[in-house]
């Protein structure tokens, strides 16, 4: 791996972070992320922070994941961060050009991270998925490596309070079997989803989930919202931000 000062440094302040939190982890699968070529890393999206470990699972074999990443981030401190850990900057209404830089850092032999969710899953069960990351696997002719994180949520995720104290919190994470690259892009991705799914269910085996709890699925006896119920929260959301927008711009 080569030196990249930067994404050193990051890494030990993400380090500090979770010893500083008392985060046990119980990582599974960890010898399916390839030790050198290039592939999609497809991650479930249930926190805030939930791509520091996905940062962490790369650096243990060996490698230096690359983000993508809202194109809007790309100014000041966070914009020379994303410079100098080679993000990939997402701009929603050029989607094909993000796709393109996607494509040939996979050509590269880069990991890079895609979360088929596209936002955080409030429900925490997995959402639909967009065909992105099956699209660049086919294009570059790179793996999908399947991998779910399971817990991160009791941490910081949407319409919950910030846990960032010393908690002790397990958090578990499930690596499958690279998935080879094939057409087409919708049966690929419902294989990717499939997959992520197993994975899924293996990282909550044997996880305390008490009754009632908000960060708990509905379908396990939690307070989360039901898939159907986050959608509605979704599209309120979606509806406020624009709206916001077009005050700004008006």
């Amino acid at each position: 791996m080569a030196r990249e000062p930067v994404f050193d440094v990051l890494t030990g302040l993400v380090r500090t972070l979770f010893w500083a939190q008392g985060l046990r982890f119980d990582i599974a699968g960890q010898e399916n992320i390839p030790r050198a070529g290039g592939a999609v890393l497809a991650v479930n999206h249930t926190a805030y922070l939930d791509f520091m470990e996905v940062g962490l699972v790369g650096r243990k074999s060996g490698r230096n994941v690359r983000y993508m990443m809202k194109a809007e981030l790309e100014h000041g401190i966070v914009g020379w961060l994303m410079k100098h850990c080679k993000a990939i900057g997402v701009d929603r209404g050029h989607g094909a050009e993000s796709r393109e830089r996607a494509v040939a850092a996979l050509r590269d032999g880069e990991i890079v991270v895609v979360y088929p969710e596209a936002t955080i899953s409030r429900s925490f069960e997995l959402k639909e998925f967009k065909s992105g990351a099956a699209r660049m696997a086919i294009e570059s002719g790179a793996p999908i490596v399947p991998m779910v994180i399971w817990g991160a949520q009791r941490v910081w995720t949407k319409d919950m309070p910030k846990n960032l104290g010393r908690h002790h919190f397990p958090i578990h994470i499930r690596i499958g079997e690279p998935i080879p690259a094939h057409e087409p892009a919708d049966a690929l991705t419902a294989e990717l989803r499939s997959r992520m799914e197993h994975l899924l269910d293996q990282a909550q085996q044997g996880y305390d989930m008490p009754e009632g709890a908000r960060w708990v699925p509905a379908r396990l006896g939690g307070t989360a919202p039901t898939l159907e119920q986050a959608a509605v929260l979704e599209q309120e959301e979606l509806e406020r931000r624009r709206a916001k927008r077009a005050a700004r711009d008006a």
